[in-house]
Formats: structure tokens, sequence, C-alpha cells
């Protein structure tokens, strides 16, 4: 399957909470400037996955990881990485959105602040930048000093995903960032996404197939930890190559 450049790959991935083997030697590649997306059953691993890609479950006691996720030719969970620098280049979006209790601009302003940038002139050209990239500048340019908490849901999660690219990522992580927000306020999004990937490499965990189908060049199928099967969006929902990928996408089971 040829998808391009790689700029993830996970190698023989084993992920274990305790003694709970939560992933299963995971091999898959999620290319440069594609969107790859993560779809399987509650409690299939989807969410381990991506959380292996940013180290981010390195902070629950009691978890382990064997094998390999290999970052522009670079084995991220081997032990001298820095797991800090790592973050700033592998963005996340979370479920439900988390703005900062702070206006919006010290928001975007905070990441920026922490990664050492005094400048307040390149701070707000970054903060306006990272706005009209989430495609939400329009709508709050007027209101920058306002609490975060003031936004709509919708404007949330599009408050948090400018705050991940202000401090530019290379690759941003979504896990299940439509699921708490309305119709209308995911078209946005699902459009941003589409128009994201011209500069960065995305990965995305939705337990909506309609969605993967809609904003993902590649899809891969998860369950009980394993992966099931991988391969362009087009083929995985038109003609998959294995029953358990067929079954769960035509309702099934799920």
């Amino acid at each position: 399957m040829e998808n391009g450049k790689a700029k993830i790959e996970t190698k023989n991935l084993n992920f274990y909470y305790g003694t709970t083997h939560a992933l299963k030697n995971l091999n898959l590649i999620c290319p440069e400037k594609k969107v790859t997306a993560i779809i399987g059953p509650s409690g299939c691993g989807k969410s381990t996955f991506i959380r292996t890609i940013n180290r981010m479950n390195d902070v629950i006691p009691g978890t382990k990881v064997s094998g390999e996720i290999i970052l522009d030719g670079e084995n991220i969970v081997s032990p001298g990485i820095d797991v800090v620098e790592l973050r700033r280049r592998v963005g996340m979006v979370f479920q439900k959105p988390n703005p900062f209790p702070k206006s919006i601009f010290n928001n975007i302003a905070y990441g920026l602040r922490i990664n050492g940038l005094r400048d307040h002139h390149v701070i707000a050209q970054t903060v306006e930048q990272s706005l009209k990239h989430a495609a939400l500048w329009d709508e709050v340019k007027d209101r920058l000093d306002e609490n975060a908490f003031a936004l709509s849901g919708g404007q949330q999660q599009r408050l948090c995903i400018a705050r991940a690219l202000a401090v530019e990522p290379e690759i941003i992580l979504f896990d299940e960032p439509c699921s708490a927000i309305d119709p209308i306020a995911t078209a946005k999004i699902e459009d941003l996404i589409h128009k994201l990937k011209q500069e960065y490499t995305v990965v995305i965990v939705t337990h909506n197939m309609q969605q993967a189908a809609r904003v993902s060049e590649l899809t891969a199928f998860l369950m009980l930890g394993e992966l099931i099967e991988f391969d362009k969006t087009e083929k995985i929902f038109t003609n998959p190559s294995n029953k358990l990928t067929e079954d769960y996408i035509t309702g099934r089971f799920g």
C-alpha cells in the first residue's frame, strides 16, 4: 500500500496497563500530511494508541511499552527522548474541549510563553495566525480578552486546536474531537481537518464511521488491542479484506 513518506511508524508496538495487554504488536504507518483515522469498538485501544505517540500514557502508574514508534527516523519510546520537545512536535486535541481558565488570547499565548517566547508583538501575531488557522479568528477577534469559557462548545474546541497549532507542531492527534459538540460545530472541525493536512500529519480517533470516511485517506481498524485491518479509507469502507472489519462497519457489532 503506497501512501507517501512515513511520518510515524509503529513496529511491534505493545502497551500494558499493569497486567492488561492493551495494544498487541501494532505495525502501521501514518504518512506525512495525510489524515489517518483509527476506528473500532469502545475499549479496543484507539485512545491508548494515539496517546503512545506523544507519550501521554507515561503519566499513568504501572504502564509499560515495548516495540518502537519511529518519528522521522527516531524511536520516541527510547529512554533518552526529550518528552517536552516531543509533545511540542506532537499536538493533541481531546474529546472534550479543555480551555484554560484564562482569556482567549492567553489560552494560546500560554504555550508560547512556556516555550520561552517573550516578544509581545510576536506572541500577538502568532495568536492571530493560530486562530485564523483554526477558523476562529473572525468570531473572536473583538473579544480576545474574554474568558475562554464564554465561548460555545464548538468554539472552545477550535480554540484548543488553535492552542495546539501555536507551538508549531508537525503532527496533530485528535481523540474523538467532535463527540461533545453539535453537528454544525462538527462540520466546521471536519472542514478544518481537511485544511490542516496541507501542513500537518493528522491522526484522528473517532467512533463515528461516517466521519472517518469523510476526513481520512487511511483507516486502521482495531479490536481488542489488535490491528485487524489497515488500508486506504475507501477500500476499508467499500471492500474490506477482513470479515471482522466488514461486520463492524456494517453495524453487526460495536
